[in-house]
């Protein structure tokens, strides 16, 4: 996937922001486009986040380790956004790491140029207000999940959101998401094909 097809999905994305030209170009200059094999390690615990990917194609995974286990909180796919927020916005060493779970390609924006793009281009300001709306409203709605629903309404809103997750992301990964156990997510699985 080439950057130019990466910069079209992404302006697709929010139809409603028209960037301009010169914006377009700045864009284009500015960004990178990487590609990570399954279980490439994007960003490790400790390290500094000062970008963010806007996934083309593929899926990324954020998680910590506590006590040696691995808690998955975040995934992301096709036309989504991640970094590690609070070492992005913070300046702070990340305490996520994030992986890709399967072969992935993103385009990389670096805080620097997204606060410069933002400062010299009104439509471009607009566009991080949006991508930073998006995020918080699908935290806002992660949140709401983990403490109130029970682990089968979860599981059941994760499927319709995410109808292939199964085919994509270990049952492991994804009891860990729902903060379930990985017994609790089969019993749930095995009497939901009944």
């Amino acid at each position: 996937m080439q950057k130019k097809e990466l910069l079209s999905i992404l302006t697709n994305k929010f139809p409603s922001i028209a960037l301009p030209q010169s914006c377009l170009a700045a864009l284009a200059e500015t960004t990178a486009t990487l590609t990570f094999p399954k279980g490439a390690t994007v960003i490790k615990e400790g390290q500094y986040c000062n970008q963010l990917f806007f996934i083309g194609a593929g899926g990324l995974r954020a998680y910590y380790l506590k006590d040696g286990k691995d808690i998955t909180d975040w995934f992301a796919f096709e036309t989504e956004f991640v970094c590690s927020i609070r070492s992005y916005f913070l300046n702070v060493p990340s305490e996520h790491y994030i992986e890709a779970i399967e072969p992935t390609t993103a385009l990389v924006l670096s805080k620097g140029s997204i606060d410069q793009l933002s400062e010299k281009y009104r439509a471009f300001e607009r566009l991080s207000l949006q991508i930073v709306t998006e995020t918080m409203l699908h935290l806002q709605q992660r949140i709401v999940s983990l403490q109130f629903e029970t682990a089968l309404q979860k599981y059941q809103n994760l499927i319709a959101i995410r109808p292939n997750i199964t085919q994509k992301v270990s049952l492991t990964h994804i009891a860990s998401y729902l903060g379930i156990t990985l017994e609790t997510l089969s019993r749930i699985r095995k009497k939901s094909r009944i």
